[in-house]
């Protein structure tokens, strides 16, 4: 019943997540101020997320590491530094949430930090998303699974474009300190085109876990083979 109940929780922490996420990446839909509030929520259910997963911390130097695993301890690894920077940076810029950080980093910097590194993260997280989508769609059989990744497909193919035409690569390689936001759609469809973005991302996780698993299946059938031949 308690494992139950954890699990629950998690997955109600993990939507809350997403959504802030959406938001929080549509400063045109939000502003200023609830943008900082946003964030300072997110950085609270991030700790929390990582509290209710902290077996995952306490197994990280244990056991034997495949291919899979290492991908997952990467991708953690970078999305948590991603997160972590953005977070400061934001803070150091925080004008009504926090302004006694203000200034913590130089604002210039940081500016230039919260753009790369909130990009960054949503890249992280969408593919983190992504390598745990298996767990989360095993039940899905015959033709419910094939119509779940077809429309996962061309949702992500979407997200390519929208991702392409918004000149988010400029930001995450910090060739540029300010983004240029569209204020001419409607709230609703930007939340969309994030969302279309975040599932791109999700599904090269998804794809990542498939490849690394499988690399898995083949290390274990070479084993298998030679010691079957010895």
């Amino acid at each position: 019943m308690q494992t139950k109940t954890s699990n629950i929780i998690k997955r109600i922490v993990d939507l809350v997540l997403t959504v802030l996420l959406l938001f929080l990446m549509a400063f045109q839909v939000t502003g200023d101020i609830l943008h900082e509030w946003l964030g300072i929520g997110m950085t609270v259910m991030l700790i929390l997320h990582h509290i209710l997963n902290r077996k995952w911390y306490k197994s990280v130097f244990k056991g034997k590491y495949t291919f899979y695993r290492i991908a997952v301890t990467a991708v953690n690894t970078l999305m948590l530094a991603a997160i972590a920077l953005t977070a400061l940076s934001g803070m150091s810029m925080s004008g009504h949430a926090v302004p006694f950080m203000y200034g913590f980093i130089s604002v210039m910097i940081a500016r230039k930090w919260h753009l790369a590194f909130s990009y960054w993260s949503f890249i992280f997280m969408g593919i983190h998303v992504g390598m745990h989508m298996k767990a989360m769609t095993e039940k899905m059989q015959g033709k419910l699974k094939i119509v779940f990744k077809a429309v996962m497909t061309g949702i992500s193919v979407v997200g390519l474009w929208l991702f392409m035409k918004s000149g988010i690569m400029n930001y995450i390689t910090f060739r540029m300190n300010f983004a240029f936001l569209d204020y001419q759609t409607a709230k609703w469809l930007i939340i969309m085109q994030n969302l279309a973005m975040l599932i791109f991302f999700a599904l090269i996780g998804f794809v990542l876990s498939e490849i690394t698993r499988l690399k898995k299946s083949e290390v274990q059938n070479e084993n298998s083979n030679t010691y079957g031949k010895s």
